[in-house]
């Protein structure tokens, strides 16, 4: 079953085609990746699925619902969330409120008691928004730091904490827009782990990389565009030997004497 169908997608800015005829399907409950050269227009169809954007023209379909006409939070209350690439935390809030404020109660109730900590009296719902905070940190990596200030953390405990509060709104399909940017080796190893734990939570997840052996290791399915265009949807093992791939990442002298 598929989660997400894009057909003919296309987005224009003046007369710049950022994405031009994207047609791609996600199946449920897998890891896809999204990958391009620089200015591929991966990014920005992020934004299309997630309603950041609207297109020039699109069919978008999640879980057979078409998705034209709804704003951002509404796409959120259906299950759709995402990351970005640069990390988007309340850094002056504790780990554990930035997961929270997340939930959809959070939503309804405002940033106010949470941001400038006026007193309250902790209610049963309160204290359960708590215990489901907690276990998402634990389910992170973060438990142990929930009181810290976010902005103490290290780097790729933030990316973490920045997926933790995504996960807060409870998606079935999980948006990453380089999770691993900025990293060493060492410090994608647990993100590559948190990816896999996440599909196993029965969540579909795209994810934006640029390093390919990272994407042949954990996806399932691979698309790829270029210039806007998708040049190549299939199994990471046949998109690593696509010769219109290769072109696209090393160039055409590379392709013909590499």
């Amino acid at each position: 079953m598929k989660s997400l169908v894009l057909h003919d997608v296309i987005k224009a800015f003046g007369g710049v085609v950022a994405v031009s005829k994207v047609t791609m399907e996600v199946d449920e409950k897998s890891i896809h990746g999204l990958i391009g050269p620089n200015g591929a227009g991966k990014t920005t169809l992020f934004n299309l699925i997630t309603g950041v954007l609207i297109p020039n023209s699109w069919l978008i379909h999640f879980k057979g619902k078409d998705m034209a006409g709804l704003k951002p939070h509404e796409r959120t209350g259906l299950g759709i969330c995402r990351t970005y690439q640069n990390i988007k935390l309340f850094k002056s809030a504790s780990v554990i409120d930035n997961v929270t404020v997340a939930m959809p109660y959070r939503i309804r109730a405002g940033l106010k008691q949470l941001m400038i900590k006026v007193p309250f009296r902790q209610t049963m719902e309160e204290k359960e928004l708590r215990k489901r905070s907690e276990e998402i940190l634990r389910f992170v990596g973060l438990y142990e730091k929930r009181d810290h200030i976010s902005s103490a953390l290290p780097f790729g405990e933030q990316r973490r904490l920045e997926i933790a509060r995504a996960l807060a709104t409870n998606p079935t399909l999980l948006l990453l827009d380089e999770p691993c940017a900025g990293m060493n080796q060492a410090e994608k190893a647990p993100m590559i782990d948190l990816i896999r734990k996440i599909r196993e939570r029965q969540i579909t997840v795209i994810v934006i990389e640029h390093d390919i052996t990272m994407i042949a290791e954990i996806c399932d399915t691979v698309t790829v565009l270029n210039f806007g265009v998708v040049i190549a949807q299939d199994s990471p093992e046949s998109i690593q030997k696509n010769p219109l791939v290769i072109e696209a990442y090393l160039g055409r002298e590379e392709l013909a004497y590499g």
